[in-house]
């Protein structure tokens, strides 16, 4: 009878369990393997069929890496602070802690019933006070650094959460959690010095295997730009003030016709004529509305307001106007730019649209665009030369490439002292507090006499207290502020009166350092005990979202080398190997006002999809399946009705792994066929009628090498693909093993062990049906013969000129002369060479065969 996945799923797993068969073991004789998933946020929703994806992959590695002799680790724990809870907190009056450990349990429940073979002895959570402990240990190491410290700064400020947004946590302009418009607020915040890394968390990328996609992130985000820092002083109608600038482009100086301000920029005020202060003053207004995203879109249009003040370019002298504008941020270099319109893209559009002038002052070495005469007006060119040339209307410097003028300029900025060169980032300190309740506490308490002090590390972890209202103060400060009896303490320095700190720490926090804890989750004395580290680490094989190529990584990142510069940890990158699954597709329905809805409250009219309740016509589209589009398809319905093997095979075989697939129920029934084939195959064998020989033995072979190969490159579906051929080449002649070309005991074996690792209960399952001791987890992965797995003879084209004209089969170590003979001997070949001589003839053996032809 067919195996029944309601009632081999759940033996197997009691099985495993009761065996503590994922345990961790090492073993110092083999080599390790550490595989880790991304921390998952474990949220009252549950998992969808999209989070199965990447703990999937892993989990087929991770098995197969055992069955190779590997010591494996493969832990999983939760990343369990966060907004979510809170917000449910405050609507519902229910604590975050209870929420958490309610969602923990079904994100468990569900992990379980998919099969996935994790270490849960090495589970982690970072609400728990154990694990904050140390992740506010880290937090007074990166204080004492002098990494961490507070500044009153404007924040991007989502008013319906009522927290402080890292920029990175902004949309479009909106608050990713909640979509409302973020504004700009001046608060206290505490930061961390991730800038003074940013070198080696560029310089270190080059040691990683990670996609160049998030490699080409990550180095975007920390922008290294080589330049120069240039003095202007102001001339009108306050002069002498100095407003410094950064540029990459100091040869472009000559062509410098305007200056522009950040609007927060301390010198704004001072420099704003009267004439001006409204127009200043209301663009001001305007601009702290927007999130610092929404002010440097290109694709925007240009705004500013002059300020009615001028400087004087120190390279000849000229009064250049002062304006402001919201494309320059205040936390981004000096806060100050030269505008040079002629050559950037964005100050052409400015001065186009403004009518300031424009002085060509880079001429392209073809001479395709011809010179602009000095103070040429906004009209006189159609856009920017943004290239490297030569200096024209450039003084001393006209004539010399991009290159040379520019090492000659910073020169002379250096000797009269208005310059000098130097290096600048795009890589801001990151904004490291938040004004909400459910977070690590900052072990900070502030005093009057001392400032801010530590928490002596004995008296860690400081824990949250309990509260009766969640909700954000909405004037900046979190909930923890009203706790009078929590924030008055004594200060550790002075014992004099003192306050806590309030804010709490971001998410991002215990993610941050989470993949060492697993190494040894329940010392008690220390992050992790020495030898353990040196063991494991660094992390062998990370999967996980291309939606964290900026936070997290690079969080994480910044946490290992300050961990790394104390001793704590050997090993200067964390991560080595980095692969990010696919997104997930599925249909999303949103209403007028954009509101997300499920399919449930779905149903078709006319063909076109409407809400059922009233019948709101809803936009239909095809989307990432996540929480918030309300397009998740839930595991357990899935496992329900085909299991959990089937599930897991259908994940892999959707598409190539690192790419967007769709989600098809139809396509899943595929999978269960060939399932439910490999049972039948395993069930109705018989070996006293199997054939003498080894029949399959050359197919046995190259699948091993195939879906060896496959694993090692992570296409699962190919793979997948390749052991469904096997299947086919074993059951050629029926599933009657009597038939002389059915198959033998050793195939059906390889059989099983190769979609064990995808298909781990009906593995086990069948593993013991025929006969064999243990799990199949234990046995070995099986090898082939090399000799086996190449064909004696390969199929391979004939190209004349370039173009295939035909294919011929010959052996794969055929001569030169053979090879020629078989080319010329195909009919197409042949007609395209009448008329002409062979000029040349190339020969891959195993590859292509190529003719060069010339007139006869």
């Amino acid at each position: 009878m067919p195996a029944d996945h309601r009632l081999i799923e759940p033996k197997w797993q009691a099985r495993w369990r009761d065996a503590d068969l994922h345990k961790t073991i090492f073993d110092p004789a083999r080599p390790k393997f550490y595989a880790l998933d991304m921390f998952p946020y474990p949220s009252g929703a549950g998992l969808h069929v999209g989070h199965c994806e990447g703990y999937t992959a892993t989990d087929i590695i991770t098995r197969w890496k055992r069955m190779q002799g590997w010591n494996v680790l493969h832990p999983m724990g939760w990343d369990a602070f966060g907004l979510p809870a809170e917000n449910y907190a405050i609507k519902h009056g229910v604590h975050p802690r209870l929420t958490t450990a309610q969602a923990i349990a079904t994100f468990r429940r569900q992990i379980d019933s998919v099969g996935f073979a994790y270490d849960w002895d090495r589970e982690v959570n970072t609400t728990d006070p154990a694990y904050v402990k140390w992740t506010q240990w880290i937090f007074l190491r990166l204080f004492r650094l002098g990494l961490a410290y507070e500044g009153t700064i404007p924040i991007n400020w989502c008013p319906s959460c009522k927290t402080g947004l890292a920029n990175e946590e902004v949309s479009q302009g909106r608050c990713e959690r909640c979509g409302t418009a973020v504004e700009r607020k001046d608060m206290r915040q505490w930061l961390l010095r991730i800038t003074r890394y940013a070198d080696r968390l560029l310089d270190d990328l080059a040691g990683v295997d990670w996609p160049e996609s998030t490699l080409a992130m990550q180095r975007n985000w920390i922008g290294r730009s080589e330049g120069a820092d240039v003095v202007f002083k102001s001339a009108r109608p306050v002069a002498g003030r100095e407003i410094r600038v950064f540029t990459t482009r100091p040869d472009t100086l000559f062509g410098a016709t305007y200056l522009v301000l950040s609007p927060e920029h301390a010198l704004v005020d001072e420099l704003t004529t009267a004439d001006r202060r409204a127009a200043v003053t209301a663009y001001q207004q305007q601009a702290r509305q927007k999130s610092d995203l929404e002010r440097t879109d290109l694709a925007k249009d240009k705004t500013g307001a002059f300020t009615g003040a001028t400087a004087l370019n120190p390279v000849d002298g000229r009064e250049v106007p002062i304006w402001i504008a919201d494309y320059v941020l205040n936390t981004y270099g000096t806060g100050a730019i030269m505008a040079v319109p002629a050559h950037d893209e964005r100050d052409f559009a400015f001065a186009t649209k403004f009518g300031i002038p424009i002085i060509q002052v880079v001429a392209p070495t073809d001479g395709s665009q011809p010179s602009v005469l000095g103070g040429a007006v906004a009209g006189a060119v159609t856009g920017a030369f943004t290239g490297e040339g030569l200096a024209v209307n450039s003084g001393a410097l006209d004539g010399l490439p991009t290159a040379e003028a520019k090492r000659r300029i910073i020169v002379d900025l250096e000797k009269r002292g208005v310059g000098k060169a130097t290096v600048s980032y795009r890589l801001r300190d990151w904004v490291f507090s938040r004004q909400r309740y459910w977070g690590e506490p900052i072990p900070i308490v502030h005093c009057s006499v001392d400032g801010p002090v530590p928490v002596p590390e004995k008296d860690l972890p400081v824990r949250l207290p309990e509260v009766e209202r969640y909700a954000p103060t909405g004037t900046g400060e979190s909930p923890l502020a009203a706790i009078e009896s929590w924030v008055a303490t004594q200060c550790p320095k002075c014992g004099g009166p003192a306050r806590r700190e309030t804010n709490t720490m971001p998410q991002w926090a215990g993610s941050c350092w989470y993949y060492l804890r697993y190494l040894d989750p329940k010392n008690p004395e220390r992050l992790f005990d020495a030898t353990v580290e040196k063991q494991w680490m660094p992390v062998d094989l990370y999967v996980g979202g291309a939606e964290h190529a900026v936070l997290h990584l690079l969080y994480a990142r910044f946490w290992h080398k300050v961990l790394f510069d104390l001793g704590v940890v050997t090993t200067t990158e964390p991560f080595k190997k980095l692969r990010h699954q696919g997104t997930v597709l599925a249909y999303s329905y949103q209403d007028g006002m954009g509101r997300y809805h499920e399919l449930a409250d779905v149903e078709l009219r006319a063909g076109k999809p409407v809400l059922k309740a009233n019948g709101e016509p809803l936009k239909q589209a095809v989307e990432k399946m996540a929480k918030s589009k309300l397009n998740g398809v839930n595991p357990d319905d899935v496992i329900a009705e085909y299991g959990a093997d089937v599930m897991r095979l259908y994940e892999m075989f959707m598409g190539e792994f690192e790419l967007p697939k769709p989600w098809d129920p139809r396509a899943i029934e595929g999978c269960n066929r060939f399932l439910k084939r490999l049972w039948r195959l395993v069930e109705e064998f018989d070996g006293a009628r199997a054939p003498g020989g080894d029949p399959h033995r050359t197919l046995r072979h190259k699948t091993i090498k195939r879906v060896t190969a496959d694993l090692e490159r992570m296409q699962f579906n190919t793979a997948i693909a390749a052991m469904m051929e096997y299947l086919n080449g074993l059951t050629s002649g029926g599933f009657d093993a009597s038939s002389g070309n059915g198959p033998t005991r050793e195939d059906i074996l390889t059989l099983v062990k190769l979609a064990g690792p995808f298909a781990p209960h009906l593995g086990d399952e069948a593993w013991e049906h025929l006969g064999e001791k243990g799990f199949l987890i234990q046995a070995s992965w099986p090898t082939y013969e090399e000799s086996l797995t190449v064909d004696a003879t390969a199929t391979i084209g004939v190209q004349v000129d370039g173009k295939v004209r035909g294919t011929v089969e010959i052996a794969r170590d055929a001569s030169d002369a053979e090879a020629r003979a078989a080319a010329l001997g195909v009919a197409n070949v042949a007609k395209h060479l009448e008329g002409r001589t062979i000029a040349k003839f190339i020969y891959k053996p195993g590859r292509i065969i190529g003719i060069v032809t010339a007139a006869a």
